[in-house]
């Protein structure tokens, strides 16, 4: 499912227009976004946590020149589900098919 689905589905549901559902969904992103560069995580309450992981400093590898890299220590942002939205998934009854199976794959 993309962006526009999920705007799509929402406005189909709620009979709100798309244009606003679309304004509010990246005001969202947004926040999220800027929440997370200021360090601040975001709590979504039964759907899950928008956090900062920290990365440990290694030493990498430039393949091309065969030359050790230092990564010095960095923040990822991660998604961490909430009990209640890993739970409800567990207990669906959904397989993957092969066409999103190959999505996925074309995706990486």
């Amino acid at each position: 499912m993309r962006k526009a689905d999920v705007v799509g589905s929402i406005a189909e549901k709620t009979g709100i227009p798309k244009v606003d559902i679309l304004v509010a969904l990246e005001a969202f992103f947004k926040e999220v976004k800027v929440s997370l560069v200021e360090g601040e995580p975001v709590y979504v309450r039964g759907f899950g946590s928008f956090i900062l992981k920290k990365r440990a400093a290694k030493i990498g590898r430039n393949i091309k020149k065969n030359v050790a890299v230092e990564i010095p220590e960095h923040f990822i942002p991660a998604f961490k589900p909430a009990k209640e939205f890993v739970q409800a998934v567990k207990e669906s009854k959904h397989e993957l098919s092969e066409h999103k199976e190959s999505d996925l794959v074309e995706q990486d």
